[in-house]
C-alpha cells in the first residue's frame, strides 16, 4: 500500500526579536494579546530603525535636521517658496527661517532672489547643490525602504499599505490627537 504524498508546508516565517519579546511578556500579563503587541512593537521598531538610517544618511550628507527639513520644505514646493510660506510650513517665527536660509545660502543650498511679480517679495530658490545634497539624503532613505518592503510581493506591499491606512484614520480621529505633521 501506497503512502499519501505529504502535503507541502507552508514555509515558517523566520523569528525576530519581537517574538522573543512576546513570549517573554505572555506570561507576566496573561491578557496580552500577542497579536497586538507583536504588530505595535514591530511597528514601533522599524520606526526607529528608519529614523537612525535618516540620521546616519544626514551624516553622511553632512546636513543637520534643520538643515534638511528646510530643503525639504523647499522642494516639496517644486524648488523654490516665499520665506513667509517656509515658515509655515516648517511652523517657526519668521526670524528663525531667515536664519536657516542664511546659513543654506552660505553652504550654496539655496539663493534668494526678488520676485518676478513682486519686487518687496523674496523668492528662496534650490541650487543644484541644494537639490542633489536633498535628493542624497531621501535616496538613502528610500532604498532601505525600498529593500525591507522588498520582501513582500507587490500586492502584499497594497495590503499593507491599506491596513495601515485604516490603523492611521483610527489614529487621527481621536479627540486628543494633534497636528501630525512631519
Amino acid at each position: 500500500m501506497a503512502t499519501p504524498p505529504e502535503e507541502p508546508r507552508a514555509p515558517r516565517e523566520p523569528r525576530d526579536w519581537t517574538d522573543d519579546h512576546v513570549a517573554r511578556w505572555q506570561p507576566v500579563l496573561p491578557g496580552l494579546d500577542p497579536v497586538v503587541e507583536g504588530a505595535v512593537t514591530r511597528m514601533k521598531k522599524l520606526s526607529v530603525h528608519l529614523r537612525r538610517v535618516r540620521e546616519q544618511s544626514l551624516v553622511d550628507f553632512d546636513l543637520e535636521r534643520h538643515e534638511f527639513d528646510t530643503l525639504h520644505k523647499i522642494a516639496g514646493r517644486g524648488g523654490s517658496a516665499a520665506p513667509s510660506e517656509l515658515a509655515q510650513d516648517l511652523d517657526l517665527a519668521p526670524a528663525s527661517v531667515s536664519g536657516r536660509l542664511d546659513a543654506l545660502e552660505k553652504r550654496g543650498f539655496v539663493r534668494r532672489t526678488q520676485s518676478t511679480t513682486d519686487r518687496r517679495r523674496v523668492v528662496v530658490e534650490l541650487t543644484a547643490a541644494g537639490r542633489e545634497t536633498w535628493l542624497g539624503a531621501m535616496d538613502v532613505l528610500g532604498h532601505e525602504e525600498e529593500r525591507l518592503l522588498g520582501v513582500l510581493a507587490p500586492e502584499e506591499r497594497v495590503l499593507l499599505n491599506d491596513l495601515l491606512r485604516r490603523v492611521m484614520a483610527e489614529a487621527e480621529s481621536g479627540e486628543n490627537v494633534r497636528h501630525w505633521g512631519g
